[in-house]
């Protein structure tokens, strides 16, 4: 693969989506979003603070869309961005200063970046449908080309056509979510072979709207049915097993310290820069049930990821406050 051309980072700049609220149900749109608000308010406040990294990096102009943040075990924070002035993968410190950085010509559409159970990153590729998995120094050591990419209508946008997410089950099992066209999920063994894929396109048990995120916790998969405003639960063989409608618009999932903490957007059908519009929170879910156990506004709704510690890192894209920022969530002090 090599660089895509200035025109096209300015067609993935563009927004991706528009957010609107659905009516599901004899519930309309407007009460839907007040009983989310409600929920919000009855659910006890993390006590999380917000630190913008990206303002401390020192080419922190360099920076386009932010897509993805995560963490990993030794604290080093990585940093998944779509610009063509710094390269697309970026590991820093919680201090701001970078520590290495690599990527520029192996990507379509960076989308997700996750640190699998020994510690080594995959990305996701929203625009090739190619996932890569690297070591923490950004040694590649795998690829997966998932393939069958959607094309023309079916895609999201012109150049957002492909795969969305990866989650990581027992025995090296990678789940991955294929959103931006094809609405499926697939299983892939530990060495990259398939071994299958589910979904289609509809509102459905097991069908999807966006499949955008997802996340496991060995027993169970989750899965962010985005334009549905749902969490759609499955076995580890496909099988349904439920849905959650009261959690907003989910965009992005995680499995950590035994809850499934969750980045989404509110429902109100106002869009950006109108009064009492959709705004992005983080709800730690207890996975059993779906009941909220705490909530804190976020930056941006596109990517999460939790800490040992059960401090978060999120980006500002999509929704959220700056797609060039991202941010720590440390404990309050």
């Amino acid at each position: 693969m090599v660089d895509m051309p200035r025109l096209t980072w300015l067609l993935i700049l563009m927004p991706a989506f528009a957010i609107h609220a659905q009516n599901a149900g004899p519930s309309a749109p407007d009460t839907r979003a007040a009983e989310l608000r409600n929920l919000i308010r009855e659910t006890p406040r993390l006590a999380l603070e917000q630190v913008p990294l990206a303002d401390r990096l020192p080419n922190a102009a360099s920076l386009v869309t932010v897509s993805s943040v995560a963490a990993g075990r030794d604290g080093v924070v990585y940093v998944l961005q779509r610009g063509d002035q710094a390269d697309p993968v970026i590991a820093v410190n919680t201090e701001g200063r970078v520590l290495r950085s690599w990527g520029k010509g192996m990507f379509a559409v960076p989308h997700s970046i996750r640190v699998d159970p020994e510690g080594n990153l995959w990305t996701v590729d929203a625009g090739s449908s190619v996932l890569l998995q690297f070591t923490p120094e950004g040694k590649k050591l795998r690829q997966i080309d998932v393939g069958e990419l959607a094309t023309g209508k079916d895609c999201l946008t012109p150049v957002l056509c492909g795969t969305t997410d990866v989650a990581f089950g027992p025995d090296g099992r990678l789940f991955i979510s294929d959103g931006y066209g094809n609405a499926r999920i697939l299983e892939y063994t530990r060495d990259g072979k398939r071994v299958r894929a589910w979904g289609s396109k509809g509102t459905g048990p097991g069908q999807f709207q966006i499949p955008h995120g997802i996340a496991t916790d060995g027993k169970v998969l989750y899965v962010a049915d985005r334009t549905n405003a749902r969490i759609q639960r499955f076995d580890l063989d496909g099988r349904y097993l439920g849905e959650w409608t009261h959690l907003g618009r989910p965009f992005a999932l995680k499995i950590s310290g035994g809850a499934l903490w969750v980045a989404a957007m509110t429902l109100e059908a106002a869009g950006q820069g109108q009064p009492n519009r959709a705004s992005p929170w983080l709800l730690k879910v207890d996975p059993a049930s779906g009941k909220p156990l705490g909530q804190i506004e976020l930056p941006g709704p596109h990517s999460i990821d939790v800490n040992n510690a059960g401090e978060l890192f999120a980006g500002g894209c999509c929704g959220g406050s700056n797609p060039t920022a991202f941010f720590w969530l440390r404990r309050s002090r």
